[in-house]
């Protein structure tokens, strides 16, 4: 049965696509992947792995881990303390993964898919962080957090059912992550793919047909409005790994800005559905990669100079303080960040996807304390 939002697409007369959309006031935001998405539970978890075998240290990926409510506190109180010219402050521009694999039924199972408790169903197994989601609707009330849909998982789930039914080593090393209840390393496993994406198959048959993309979306569209109380606007696909068929299945279910990864200085455009398309252009990662404020500032110049939003890249690893402190230097950086933006582009405005948007499509910025034009 085909719905009536996706009958109002199909019908749809494109509208007409601009290319060259240029920004004469300084605008920045954050796009942040990864969150909701547990990986090693903490230091039992950790020694679980180690116990089983794995050699933990060689990457900063081996010491992600979730979330936790103290580290959004930390982080909405670092985004409260700075305001733009229009009165607001920066916001995180959070995309979530809003299922994880329910370890216990997936070390049972025998069946075709991979087991996964939604967020609306809580964290799986031994995983604790309590008070975490309520630190979620926190920032988004307080306008420091926007939410924004990564998927239902971050891995191609089609590439983990085909390892577990070969019973290869691939297949045992998934189950071992999964008895210290850790979904998966990426980087020791990159065959997982990502959600889209399988990894293993020729180039030309790497990405989902359109049907299973659909039901994947669709099933994290409905947990996201479970969840979070709306739809959601705008998503970006795991390890950027989209096509035709993704943006066809997001279009379906109102998603009207997508996110893509770096690419230089390209404009953000709509296209001939009336939807953003934006493209990440500063890098702030300083979990895994030396970052310098100097550079960061003159990325953000080059952008500002072009008539580019600051789009900034910043993981959700950055936040995260259960195995490793990643949150301290972080949340520096983007102290000063912040402060010396301002202090050079005092008109400064900070934006989200949503007022992104809306700028793109009316040429204006609603802000708390006036009105701005922002786009020409």
């Amino acid at each position: 049965m085909i719905s009536g939002l996706q009958r109002l697409w199909e019908r749809a007369r494109p509208v007409t696509a601009e290319p060259n959309l240029q920004f004469p006031r300084p605008l920045l935001l954050f796009q942040s992947d990864d969150w909701g998405r547990v990986g090693v539970r903490d230091g039992e978890g950790l020694e679980e792995l180690r116990a089983a075998g794995v050699q933990l240290g060689e990457s900063a990926y081996d010491f992600y881990s979730l979330e936790t409510a103290g580290d959004l506190q930390a982080l909405r109180e670092l985004l409260g303390k700075h305001r733009d010219s229009a009165g607001r402050n920066p916001s995180i521009g959070m995309n979530f993964i809003v299922a994880n694999v329910d370890f216990k039924r997936a070390l049972e199972s025998r069946d075709d898919e991979v087991p996964l408790m939604p967020l609306t169903d809580g964290l799986p197994g031994r995983w604790r962080r309590p008070h975490l989601f309520d630190g979620y609707r926190q920032g988004i009330q307080e306008g420091v957090f926007f939410p924004a849909l990564h998927g239902l998982t971050h891995f191609c789930a089609k590439a983990v059912r085909r390892e577990l039914k070969l019973d290869g080593d691939r297949g045992e090393s998934m189950q071992a992550m999964w008895r210290a209840e850790t979904p998966y390393i990426y980087w020791r496993m990159p065959w997982i793919g990502y959600e889209y994406w399988d990894r293993e198959l020729k180039p030309e048959e790497r990405f989902l047909n359109f049907e299973e993309q659909r039901l994947a979306v669709n099933r994290a569209a409905e947990i996201y409005r479970a969840f979070f109380g709306t739809a959601p606007i705008s998503a970006c696909a795991p390890g950027y790994r989209s096509d035709e068929n993704t943006m066809k299945a997001w279009r379906e279910c109102g998603i009207r800005v997508v996110q893509h990864g770096p690419a230089g200085h390209k404009r953000p455009h709509l296209d001939e559905y009336g939807v953003l398309h934006t493209f990440r252009n500063v890098e702030m990662e300083p979990a895994t990669t030396k970052v310098d404020l100097g550079a960061l500032i003159e990325q953000v110049g080059n952008c500002f100079g072009r008539g580019l939003p600051g789009i900034v890249s910043i993981h959700s690893i950055n936040f995260h303080s259960t195995l490793r402190d990643f949150r301290t230097t972080t949340l520096a950086l983007l102290d000063d960040f912040l402060g010396s933006v301002k202090k050079r582009w005092p008109n400064v405005l900070y934006v989200n996807d949503g007022d992104l948007l809306r700028i793109a499509q009316e040429a204006c910025y609603l802000g708390e304390s006036r009105r701005s034009r922002c786009c020409k």
